[in-house]
């Protein structure tokens, strides 16, 4: 200690105050990124961004968010963000739920800011922010979805007068592009497809037998009924459902594990098609039919509504998958 006053007395002592070195890249790697990555981008990141603030880009900084820009380079006190961390504006006190940062911290921020917000060349600009549901646009793109249905005027239409009133639609139709409707089908025909478009069975040839033979002008109408009250229908339909939430008793892959009490999703969508289950419901079960309230199974008293929810657990997914945040993303993706 004596030498070193001895030097400093033997120099003199400058009448100059310090001056720190003017804040650069390296600096912000060294003090302030780390700071904002630990503190602050876990609301303000890549992934979330409250208030639409996002802190990891200079580009996003100097747009800020709702309140306004958050740093205005050379003037760390008129800065927003310098104003949240050293807690100068409670209202704006950062890291909130937490305690302030050390003093030195909030030092380098201001000085940071001061000397202009340096930042690395190199680092990539983030993408533009999304902007928010535009209700408006949506209708614009896609109107007939807005549209309450009205009953239409059944058309009239030249010649011989159409069986139903939805026949009356396709012929007016039809004249207006001058095409001709085709000719009525064969009941035998007829009666295949009403089997195959509702049940995926064929008709019996006893079935077939007694349709073609029954001179009733309700007989279609009642094979239809007859039909819709078939459990096979219920299994029929239900299989275009489980299409679309990727149904299956394995997971696939290599080992193909079986997908345990799969079944038991399976038979609720049956169920429900075969019960004219309203879509709303239907959906509304998938989404949360852990929390509405139960629609009971009459011949078991079981909560039919939880079982929905199955859908989630089903789709392909890798036993071992060597990168554990791709198959994460694969897995949500694929439901």
């Amino acid at each position: 200690m004596r030498t070193l006053l001895a030097l400093v007395l033997a120099n003199g002592v400058s009448s100059s105050p310090i001056v720190a070195a003017p804040a650069g890249p390296e600096f912000f790697e060294q003090r302030i990124r780390p700071v904002l990555a630990e503190h602050c981008f876990e609301c303000h990141g890549p992934e979330k961004q409250k208030g639409g603030l996002r802190l990891d880009a200079r580009a996003s900084l100097l747009a800020g968010g709702e309140t306004g820009p958050a740093i205005v380079p050379g003037k760390s006190e008129a800065s927003l963000l310098w104003k949240a961390i050293s807690h100068v504006d409670r209202e704006l006190a950062m890291p909130s739920k937490k305690a302030r940062l050390p003093e030195p911290v909030i030092a380098d921020f201001a000085q940071w800011i001061r000397d202009g917000a340096p930042w690395p060349a190199s680092d990539p600009v983030p993408p533009p922010a999304q902007a928010g549901f535009d209700l408006n646009s949506r209708k614009q793109r896609l109107p007939w979805i807005w549209q309450i249905p009205q009953r239409q005027s059944v058309p009239a239409v030249a010649g011989p007068k159409p069986s139903t009133e939805i026949d009356h639609f396709i012929r007016a139709r039809l004249d207006a592009a001058g095409l001709q409707a085709a000719a009525a089908t064969d009941d035998a025909t007829w009666l295949r497809r009403a089997h195959f478009t509702l049940t995926g069975l064929p008709p019996t040839r006893s079935e077939l037998q007694a349709f073609c033979s029954n001179p009733a002008p309700g007989r279609r109408a009642q094979v239809v009924e007859q039909l819709l009250a078939s459990p096979h229908y219920g299994e029929r339909w239900a299989r275009h459902w489980m299409d679309l939430v990727r149904y299956a008793e394995t997971r696939g892959h290599e080992f193909d594990f079986p997908v345990a009490n799969a079944w038991l999703y399976r038979d609720y969508l049956i169920r429900a098609f075969n019960d004219d289950l309203p879509y709303d419901r239907l959906v509304t079960e998938h989404v949360a039919g852990d929390l509405v309230a139960p629609r009971r199974n009459p011949a078991t008293g079981a909560n039919e509504s939880v079982l929905a929810t199955a859908w989630a657990f089903l789709g392909e997914e890798t036993h071992s998958p060597v990168d554990i945040r791709q198959d994460e993303c694969e897995r949500v993706d694929n439901k």
